[in-house]
């Protein structure tokens, strides 16, 4: 039997108490879909919503605009990662002690955003991930194409045995960091496509941060963002490359730009 103390260290983490959330979307021809991501918000849930624009050709600015949100601009379409490493550097310096991303594509559910943050308000994860696959009927039912579950699936469970997590959904575009994991994980040096995901994903569990997961219902219909086929497999081994790297660093094979910090490149 555990001695009391023990159980208390165990059952007990440090709260944190975050005096600003934001909100950020990478966004690219989303004008079908912001609008009903971002009133699904809760009000009061969070500070600011800020949506990094990546030189859409439709009318996403102009509905951000008139939905009061922050907006920063690419001049030229620099792809999803870059969106990111935009959001969060922004958000980093307003002072953000939270973010939540989330695709602004309506295929997420932004009514779960307070749920994610108390996970990260109580301490017990640095990380929160919208898993899409409770259950296998629900990700069919909800419009997941059997191949995207299939190649889901398997993924997953690579990333779960390579890392050593216990995870539902490595590839979710709805997820939730304490500051502390933006400060110190080398996102920058992620690339700038659809792997940056994975590879951020990968950076958190090699220094240290504990990632947990919450149900989302799955979405998709045709307004919603989705890869195609080709762009899906290239994803896949590109996400196979990003574990092998992972094990080639762990084992000192060899050393990575992805795991290499600010402060010991500096």
């Amino acid at each position: 039997m555990m001695d009391k103390e023990k159980i208390s260290y165990i059952s007990k983490r440090e709260e944190r108490k975050f005096k600003k959330v934001i909100v950020v979307m990478p966004a690219y021809n989303a004008e079908l879909t912001l609008e009903k991501t971002f009133q699904d918000i809760p009000k009061g849930a969070v500070d600011e919503v800020m949506l990094t624009d990546d030189c859409s050709s439709d009318k996403t600015v102009e509905i951000a605009k008139n939905l009061g949100l922050t907006i920063l601009f690419h001049n030229k379409n620099m792809g999803y990662g870059a969106s990111q490493k935009t959001c969060y550097d922004a958000a980093l310096k307003r002072g953000a002690d939270a973010v939540v991303m989330i695709h602004p594509d309506y295929q997420y559910d932004s009514r779960l955003i307070p749920y994610a943050l108390g996970f990260l308000n109580t301490g017990v994860c640095d990380v929160i991930i919208g898993s899409r696959i409770r259950t296998r009927h629900e990700a069919l039912e909800g419009g997941m194409p059997l191949y995207k579950y299939l190649s889901n699936r398997f993924l997953t469970l690579i990333e779960n045995i390579v890392l050593g997590q216990n995870l539902g959904d490595f590839h979710s575009g709805f997820r939730a960091y304490t500051k502390e994991v933006l400060q110190t994980i080398p996102y920058k040096n992620n690339s700038n496509n659809f792997v940056f995901d994975t590879e951020f994903l990968v950076q958190t569990v090699y220094f240290g941060f504990r990632i947990g997961d919450i149900p989302i219902p799955t979405r998709y219909f045709k307004e919603a963002s989705s890869i195609n086929l080709t762009s899906s497999i290239k994803y896949g081994v590109q996400t196979l490359l990003v574990m092998i790297k992972y094990i080639i660093q762990k084992i000192g094979l060899a050393h990575f730009m992805i795991f290499c910090s600010y402060s010991k490149k500096r």
